[in-house]
């Protein structure tokens, strides 16, 4: 039978900007082959895929070429989808049982806030590689358990970033976080996310990657709630909550086209 597919833009409140992501929703579990031949097919940085299971749903997120740990914008997709589509009641929690554990997301009119846990970095030297990659020198390097954080000079060097992909796909890390303080005063932070070891060059705003800018900034900020920009071609905002262990990420979503699979 056909299987309908959904693409929403996520962390955003308008079509055509924030972070596409493809939301399958299944009544049973599929086979991994066939999920990895849709998202490939789909070419988007995640495309999700839900069945129900236990007080929630099942979540696995997968990029054209490897099923990842831990997906933001995809997660939100499909929040988005569930209370859209009234498979969830618009007042109820959805919760989704991941490789990560268990995440659940609150509706709050327009908002969507996503519980996902912390993952803080801790610094390291630059590792071979990175600084040839990104073309400028680090003021601090960190990693987290996915990915590099990568601290630059100004906002200014964050959007002027013009990577050599084919280096950084060598650097060991799921991808490369390079951030800056804002200068907008609407924003607390910026930052970009490159991880072409896993088939994304730039992806256009990456929750996951928040899960590690939120305690890094709360700790140079000196406050827990603040508001982060990822300055890619798209662009996207994120709130963020840093607490202990975990981080709360809100943004917002748009469907953008409904569709289905016939094979």
């Amino acid at each position: 039978m056909p299987q309908p597919v959904i693409q929403v833009d996520a962390f955003t409140d308008r079509p055509f900007a924030g972070n596409p992501a493809a939301v399958c929703i299944m009544d049973a579990p599929a086979d991994e082959g066939w999920m990895r031949s849709v998202a490939s097919e789909m070419n988007l940085s995640e495309t999700a895929f839900l069945h129900p299971h236990a007080d929630g749903w099942s979540l696995r997120w997968f990029t054209p070429e490897v099923e990842v740990d831990l997906c933001g914008h995809a997660t939100l997709a499909s929040a988005h989808v569930l209370w859209q589509d009234s498979r969830v009641p618009s007042d109820a929690e959805a919760r989704f049982h991941t490789r990560s554990g268990l995440l659940t997301c609150r509706r709050r009119e327009e908002w969507i806030t996503m519980d996902f846990p912390a993952k803080p970095e801790q610094a390291t030297d630059a590792p071979e590689g990175l600084e040839r990659a990104l073309g400028v020198a680090p003021r601090y390097v960190g990693r987290s358990h996915f990915d590099l954080l990568v601290e630059v000079d100004s906002e200014d060097v964050v959007r002027a970033l013009k990577p050599d992909f084919g280096v950084l796909a060598g650097v060991e890390a799921r991808g490369v976080i390079v951030t800056a303080r804002a200068a907008d005063p609407r924003f607390d932070f910026v930052s970009r996310f490159f991880a072409p070891r896993v088939g994304v060059n730039e992806d256009p705003v990456t929750g996951s990657a928040h899960c590690v800018l939120a305690p890094f900034w709360s700790a140079r900020l000196g406050r827990s709630e603040m508001t982060g920009f990822q300055a890619s071609r798209r662009g996207g905002m994120v709130r963020v909550r840093a607490a202990r262990d975990r981080v709360e990420l809100a943004g917002q979503a748009v469907t953008v086209m409904r569709g289905e699979l016939v094979d």
